[in-house]
């Protein structure tokens, strides 16, 4: 008997929407692209709970959302900084 239960992340093509420096700012583009239906993960090159600090872009952290929410994150994002 095969296992039927789906993988919901199986289908998903991550492209990065945005680079920032550091969690606090990708956490809260997190939550606002998450608050539109947006599926969102973070990639970092270092653990920001282990190393609270910067240092030559060890800190950036790349907004990936699934490649048919690109335009509308990338739309929604613009939008929030014009405000």
């Amino acid at each position: 008997m095969k296992n039927k239960s789906k993988n919901k992340f199986r289908d998903i093509n991550l492209v990065e929407v945005k680079t920032v420096q550091g969690p606090v700012e990708s956490e809260v583009i997190k939550s606002f692209l998450q608050s539109h239906g947006i599926t969102t993960v973070l990639k970092g090159l270092v653990v920001q709970s282990v190393h609270a600090f910067s240092a030559d872009g060890l800190g950036k952290i790349k907004v990936m959302v699934d490649e048919k929410d690109y335009e509308k994150a990338k739309s929604l994002l613009e939008e929030k900084e014009t405000e």
